[in-house]
């Protein structure tokens, strides 16, 4: 093997590049990064498989990381983040896509009957906490000047910050991010509440006629509030396979659900910041959802693509961090706990439960201020349960970004083992394998993780794959052949 002489090469990442280049199983290694399809940070995983006839005792494939040009196996992160791992959260994004779409229009085991069920886009908004900068519009579309008579552009750093930041309930907007799951799982109680009234009937009853099937995903607002875009939809008993009786229509539920909105209260109790009643924003916008190939903007696919959109986002949308800020060593606390009960300042952090101090953090004075009140409320007993100081970076948020109903539609599960399923037979037809027999077939494998993240030449590798899918995304999205 010819000995490559690097040093002239400044790079490090070349350097390693030409190295795997140069590997004598570097068509391999190639081959694992293809698979990955640009997954940014991936799992590093040692040990083996083997798939084994149990009539026969028969090997039929034996496999093992060692052998790998990189010693491990990788396999995608999956992260859903788009800020984090741009390929994964795209595969994610497609999923959610097919699971609102399938909901909305049938498909993945739902009948495309359900596309005549009444069924509304809504979207639940966070109350006032303090006036902030704003681009308000005419009733024909300009934009008119803010509270503070300037014209932002809708770029403006400013847009989603407080007019005056020392009268701006910041407690208050932290402990709504806290509770905005409470709102809505009080939200949907109090829907089917709202619906069985409206016809009459007792919720027992209004059960065995009809069913309020969901699904949310939740944005994060320029001032770092969430609110929640929801598909609600009227289904009968039986779920997405049946169709709700005739008087349960769009106007009722429509009606229904602002009703909902307008009732829940959540009462938030603290010695320090006083008795508070988190409620949902005046803002409620319910509109109903047509059908595909209709002249209206809000048909069943711009809402499944919208959904999908925002599910790959997380709070960094506001301009925040998408990594959590406590101290892993110490998990926040400052210090830790020795056997004889006496605390040990933590090294790490200095004794503050941050990775990072939070001056330093390369973001704007809102946000920071927002962080800095996740960690003073995290510290209050009151509040130990919320665990502020974990969700600091997600502003004190702690809920999944997309969820759904038992039966809206297919699970994101069931969509990863298709698949996975598919992926599989694609092994066994490269690798000449039989179709394995479930009954017959067993395997068995060993696992350990290693790590996660390419080395510098293989994250170049990495990069060119998700450059040139991405190429070829876009000229097929443009109408190329």
């Amino acid at each position: 093997m010819v000995t490559l002489d690097l040093r002239h090469v400044a790079s490090p990442a070349v350097r390693d590049l030409l190295h795997l280049v140069n590997h004598p199983d570097f068509d391999r290694a190639q081959q694992q990064i293809e698979h990955l399809g640009g997954c940014t940070e991936p799992v590093r995983l040692t040990g083996q498989s083997t798939t084994i006839d149990t009539t026969t005792g028969e090997v039929l494939r034996a496999y093992t990381a060692s052998g790998e040009p990189t010693g491990s196996l990788l396999t995608a992160c999956g992260n859903r983040r788009a800020s984090r791992c741009p390929a994964c959260s795209r595969v994610y994004a497609a999923d959610t896509y097919h699971l609102i779409r399938a909901g909305l229009s049938g498909g993945k085991n739902v009948p495309d009957t359900v596309r005549t069920h009444p069924r509304v886009f809504a979207t639940l908004t966070a109350p006032s906490f303090g006036p902030v900068h704003n681009r308000p519009t005419t009733p024909g579309g300009n934009a008119r000047p803010c509270s503070c008579r300037k014209l932002h552009e809708p770029t403006d750093a400013l847009l989603g910050t407080p007019l005056n930041p020392a009268t701006y309930d910041y407690a208050g907007a932290i402990l709504f991010n806290a509770h905005a799951s409470a709102l809505w799982a009080r939200f949907t109680t109090y829907l089917r509440r709202e619906i069985a009234a409206r016809l009459g009937m007792t919720q027992k009853a209004a059960r065995t006629v009809l069913r309020v099937s969901f699904a949310k995903v939740a944005e994060y607002q320029k001032r770092g509030l969430v609110h929640f875009h929801a598909v609600i939809r009227l289904d009968g008993p039986d779920g997405n396979s049946t169709p709700p009786p005739p008087y349960a229509t769009v106007a009722m539920l429509a009606d229904a659900i602002r009703a909902a909105a307008l009732r829940v209260r959540v009462a938030v109790v603290s010695d320090a910041i006083g008795e508070r009643e988190l409620t949902w924003g005046e803002q409620l916008d319910v509109r109903e959802i047509a059908a595909f190939g209709t002249d209206t903007e809000l048909t069943d696919q711009a809402v499944a693509a919208y959904v999908a959109k925002y599910a790959t986002k997380s709070a960094d949308a506001s301009g925040t961090l998408d990594r959590a800020l406590f101290c892993r060593p110490c998990q926040g606390r400052g210090a830790t706990l020795l056997p004889h009960g006496a605390a040990l300042p933590c090294t790490a952090c200095g004794g503050t439960g941050q990775a990072r101090p939070l001056p330093r953090l390369a973001v704007a004075r809102h946000v920071r201020q927002m962080i800095r009140t996740c960690w003073e409320l995290g510290r209050l007993p009151e509040f130990a349960d919320l665990k502020l100081w974990k969700w600091a970076h997600m502003l004190g948020f702690r809920g999944h970004f997309s969820t759904k109903s038992r039966r809206y539609s297919a699970t994101l599960g069931a969509l990863r083992d298709a698949r996975r399923t598919w992926r599989t037979e694609q092994v066994h037809a490269h690798a000449s394998l039989p179709e394995p027999d479930p009954d017959t077939t067993l395997v068995v494998g060993h696992w350990a993780y290693l790590g996660t993240g390419y080395s510098p030449g293989a994250a170049l590798l990495a990069a060119a794959v998700w450059h040139r899918r991405e190429l070829a995304r876009q000229f097929a999205f443009e109408g190329g052949c």
